[in-house]
């Protein structure tokens, strides 16, 4: 076997963009679902805290993934949506559901 060097950077560029706990879980809910509150998101995430949503969305807002609408109005309403670039991620979303699909009965429970 020829040893080659392997350039890791767009694959660590990739997860970059989705590591984090909460991050796959808001782009599928977003991606499914459309526009979402910020409320709506939460209880749809069921046990996801205040603040660790809150820095999700923001590094999912930052990197260009979601875009964060704000209402000038009392009280406050925002809302987050898929970006054209996060939509481009979509693909790579329907591979891991489509794979879950076909191996979740091969699932070994703890």
């Amino acid at each position: 076997m020829k040893d080659t060097e392997v350039n890791i950077a767009p694959f660590a560029y990739a997860i970059r963009m989705v590591n984090g706990k909460w991050k796959m879980h808001i782009l599928f809910r977003l991606w499914k679902k459309g526009t979402l509150r910020y409320g709506e998101l939460k209880r749809a995430l069921g046990p996801v805290t205040h603040k660790m949503l809150s820095a999700q969305l923001k590094e999912l807002e930052r990197d260009g993934l979601i875009d964060r609408h704000e209402y000038p109005q009392v009280p406050p309403k925002v809302e987050y949506s898929m970006t054209a670039r996060g939509l481009t991620l979509m693909p790579v979303l329907q591979s891991l559901c489509q794979w879950g699909t076909e191996h979740i009965k091969d699932a070994v429970e703890p």
